[in-house]
């Protein structure tokens, strides 16, 4: 059950940067010993892709590492990998967003100009490598979470769209007209997908999305009744 005031910590994009990962759960879980109160972690998706160890961050985060509650939201980069699942040609979009790392996170060889037959033995073999619990955790992913004061979504929303009305591709995949927006969403949109240098919080929104898998900065906002903070490795 999740409590509606509960201390939240909201950590940005993964992409495959386990090392990051594993250092941020240390840090969280030493927050949520020094400081009593129901908490809640979330991560707001893009476990997969561009980063070295794809399958590593799936590991670790289906155990449920964190010293307390833990839900997982969806990002367009598990989005993308359960579409080449379903449909290997979509592979050439794959692989310029990072898909030839988790290919080989997973063991799997692969070369940027595969044919088509390629494609689709790649995909058999990830289908392979990816156990049960895998799979159990990709379908369990959720796209929105709105816990007291905070809408948590990977992207952003549409604007002038009530947020139990938002679409999937826009909850996922949305960019310039929400980041362009000062409108009031009814809630504080808290989201990742587009990298900023340093935490973005503005009055309706806050990224914290620090390009973790290029940067080595992988950012974790706490909100509770105060002032944002943020724990960042």
């Amino acid at each position: 059950m999740i409590v509606p005031d509960a201390r939240l910590y909201v950590i940005g994009d993964i992409h495959g940067r386990l090392d990051l990962l594993e250092r941020m759960i240390e840090l969280v879980n030493l927050d949520i010993k020094d400081n009593s109160g129901d908490c809640l972690i979330v991560t707001l998706g893009d476990y997969v892709d561009r980063g070295p160890n794809s399958r590593g961050v799936l590991d670790c985060l289906l155990k449920n590492p964190f010293a307390g509650q833990y839900v997982a939201l969806k990002g367009n980069h598990e989005a993308l990998l359960e579409i080449f699942l379903d449909n290997p040609a979509v592979a050439t979009q794959w692989w310029r967003l990072g898909g030839l790392e988790t290919l080989r996170s997973f063991d799997i060889s692969v070369r940027r100009w595969m044919t088509n037959r390629n494609f689709n033995r790649a995909a058999a073999q990830l289908r392979a490598a990816l156990s049960p619990e895998h799979m159990e955790f990709l379908a369990s992913l959720k796209t929105t979470l709105i816990v007291g004061r905070y809408f948590l979504c990977h992207a952003g929303v549409r604007p002038g769209i009530p947020l139990e009305q938002q679409s999937e591709t826009d909850l996922l995949w949305i960019r310039d007209d929400f980041l362009s927006s000062r409108m009031d969403f009814g809630k504080i949109v808290i989201h990742g997908h587009t990298p900023v240098r340093e935490p973005e919080i503005l009055p309706n929104r806050i990224n914290i999305d620090t390009g973790a898998f290029a940067t080595g900065r992988l950012t974790c906002a706490v909100l509770d009744s105060g002032k944002p903070r943020f724990i960042t490795t």
